[in-house]
């Protein structure tokens, strides 16, 4: 999940705002709106597969602010899939070290696995937050690995609907229905890992999976 940066940039407008009047409390928390897997690689500047080797508090140099902080994230590389013409090699990444700015915890003492997502800033540095695609690797699914190298990308241009309520219809034939929240309550149900919405040679879009047949039928699945 204009998207995940746009969601969270809102609010960190709001809480520097206040610093910058004398305010001294946070008093929001890190809200975001529910997004598809792909949406949120699609919004995305830079999606890598990482390692965690370290972490420390920096501070900005001009700023004594407790909520200016920020975790760096020693990592290592391991493979990118978005952002190969903004970054080469990234070495750290940073967010916030509340959580109520959308900071982020990440395991640094076992060399965890994770699949980071997130922004660069204008020094260059990866900013990662809540609202970004930030997940163990081992927790992803096998189709959610596959479609990170190839499939969300094919349909960046799709535009995915997410359904709370019935009737439930699409607007237009380059949309996907989202339907976890219906069928599983759940915002990580099967679409979410299992399937990829995908623009097919007609232009419109479809609901895509590389693998064996759903256990449930989706409002509007068809097979590209």
């Amino acid at each position: 999940m204009a998207v995940s940066q746009d969601r969270s940039a809102c609010l960190r407008l709001v809480v520097l705002l206040l610093l910058g009047v004398g305010m001294e409390e946070v008093v929001e928390g890190c809200s975001c709106n529910p997004a598809h897997p792909q949406q949120l690689f699609c919004s995305a500047e830079i999606v890598i597969r990482a390692k965690i080797s370290g972490e420390k508090i920096v501070s900005p140099s001009n700023s004594s602010s407790p909520y200016m902080k920020m975790i760096q994230y020693e990592i290592k590389m391991i493979k990118m899939f978005k952002g190969f013409d903004r970054a080469k090699d990234i070495q750290y990444v940073y967010t916030p070290v509340f959580s109520s700015l959308c900071g982020v915890k990440l395991d640094s003492n076992n060399k965890a696995g994770y699949l980071l997502s997130g922004s660069m800033w204008s020094d260059g540095r990866i900013s990662i937050g809540q609202c970004d695609l930030v997940e163990s690797w081992d927790n992803l699914s096998l189709s959610q690995k596959k479609n990170l190298n190839y499939r969300y990308q094919m349909g960046c241009e799709c535009r995915i609907n997410t359904c709370y309520t019935v009737p439930c219809v699409s607007t237009g034939e380059n949309e996907c229905l989202w339907t976890d929240w219906l069928l599983d309550n759940s915002l990580n149900g099967e679409q979410a890992r299992q399937y990829a919405c995908i623009r097919r040679s007609d232009t419109s879009c479809s609901w895509y999976r590389g693998g064996p047949p759903p256990e449930k039928d989706f409002l509007d699945m068809t097979d590209p």
